[in-house]
């Protein structure tokens, strides 16, 4: 049989994100190190931690929602199938099922401070899938597009946003308190001198993925300013709002919560749920002009825009992460804090002795290193002040062959636009996790406790510090 090649001119590939790249590539680097004799310390992985995500507390939660809906429909023979089971393996409409809707806008806008319309809450495939329907609206117009955002951003976002061949990415620098509002104003102008749309500004304000930190109020003000005056909109993707390490948790507002009608909200229940079912919301107050003239609420286009893409989702996902929204007697929840609790209890340790083991390893030499210590979600970036050393993939690999330790450059994280500018952005970063171990307890700890101790180790050797 022979092969067929198609001539695609108009298709361009796609460059391997550097997360990507080091997972692909860490098979190989295990074997090497084993045969070093070395131990696998990870502080490169994002990923939910194995003690969180156990599904035995989910399933059992699932079975008391499940018990408590069978007797609210008072069935009498044990064989009789209920309603509401038989609907979670039929099918759905692109919204999916009322209940969990309802029930999550209940208690999400409880925690917020925010009347959420259940009828606009429409259900993604994780909060990447509100960004691909968010990039979808705009794309399927046929203009160019530009696309707004932090350097550093999430890969996630930079892979789907790169999709577009129409599309340009203009990215803004960042200082400890978030994206700097003048530079954002001048992007936007920029763009729109170029002939380019400009829909939103899209960020990770709490908890960034991968720069470590959260915007504060005051900056999130200044840009939701900028946003108003411009007419754009505010993409917030929200994975690890409950992910937060401070006492006073309701501080620090989401833009949501600031101003529904100019912000576009993504969730996920990755982080306070389960990762495998991949349940998001996309939510939205804002109203946009279309082609003659019209005002249409923008949740109109999404839900179009889902249809399209996603005809029928899962309503057994749904239902099943409803159950996380409910207390045993049925209700629902006042809050999704106590459900949080029980994951933050593992990550805010993690913290403690990552940040903690940088701190006695490295605090003496905060000329030559420094590192964020994040106020929610997974990531610190940590920076090598020396001109000698070069954070690439070579480094990176050498780290794991050397000494045993994964973690991730920062390079890969930065938009082109943004490396044209300044070409060797993130080239002196790392981006560490402290929320993935293979192990649970006292071995979790104490492998944390090793993985910080090798990487301050490793990172004194790299620089020549005795």
């Amino acid at each position: 049989m022979s092969s067929t090649t198609l001539n695609l001119p108009g298709i361009r590939t796609q460059p391997t994100s550097v997360t990507r790249k080091m997972a692909a590539a860490l098979p190989g680097l295990r074997e090497i190190a084993a045969r070093n004799g070395l131990k696998i310390h990870h502080l490169g992985a994002g990923y939910p931690h194995p003690e969180v995500t156990n599904p035995r507390s989910f399933i059992e939660r699932t079975e008391s929602w499940f018990e408590h809906l069978t007797r609210q429909e008072g069935l009498n023979d044990p064989k009789e199938l209920p309603t509401f089971l038989r609907d979670a393996y039929a099918y759905t409409d692109t919204m999916g099922p009322v209940g969990p809707r309802e029930s999550f806008a209940n208690v999400y806008g409880s925690d917020w401070g925010l009347q959420i319309d259940a009828g606009k809450l429409i259900p993604t495939i994780g909060a990447t899938g509100g960004i691909a329907l968010l990039c979808s609206v705009f794309e399927r117009i046929g203009a160019d597009v530009a696309y707004i955002t932090d350097a550093p951003t999430y890969a996630g976002f930079l892979a789907r946003a790169t999709l577009n061949q129409q599309a340009t990415i203009y990215s803004i620098p960042m200082d400890r308190e978030g994206a700097d509002p003048d530079a954002l104003r001048t992007q936007i102008r920029n763009a729109r001198a170029e002939g380019k749309l400009v829909p939103f500004y899209y960020t990770v304000p709490d908890g960034h993925n991968p720069a470590g930190f959260s915007f504060s109020m005051t900056r999130k003000q200044e840009l939701l300013r900028v946003a108003e005056e411009e007419n754009i909109l505010i993409a917030e993707d929200a994975p690890y709002l409950y992910i937060n390490y401070n006492s006073d948790r309701k501080a620090n507002r989401p833009f949501i919560a600031l101003d529904p009608e100019r912000t576009v909200h993504l969730f996920t229940g990755s982080k306070i749920g389960l990762p495998g079912p991949r349940v998001g919301f996309v939510y939205s107050e804002a109203t946009v002009s279309v082609e003659n003239g019209a005002d249409i609420s923008l949740t109109e286009l999404l839900l179009s825009e889902s249809s399209g893409a996603i005809l029928f989702h899962n309503p057994l996902s749904l239902l099943t992460f409803e159950a996380l929204l409910r207390n045993d007697d049925g209700t629902v929840r006042e809050s999704l804090w106590p459900l949080a609790e029980e994951k933050l209890q593992v990550y805010r340790e993690n913290r403690e002795i990552v940040l903690g083991g940088l701190t006695e390893g490295l605090g003496g030499h905060r000329d030559h290193f420094d590192w964020t210590e994040p106020e929610a979600g997974f990531f610190s970036a940590f920076t090598i002040r020396n001109p000698v050393v070069r954070v690439d993939d070579t480094f990176t690999n050498g780290l794991v062959e050397k000494y045993g330790v994964v973690v991730v450059p920062m390079y890969g994280f930065y938009p082109n636009d943004f490396l044209q500018r300044s070409p060797n952005a993130g080239f002196d970063q790392l981006r560490l996790s402290f929320c993935f171990t293979e192990s649970a307890g006292e071995d979790r700890r104490r492998d944390l406790r090793e993985a910080t101790t090798a990487f301050c180790e490793a990172m004194k050797k790299e620089c020549g510090i005795s």
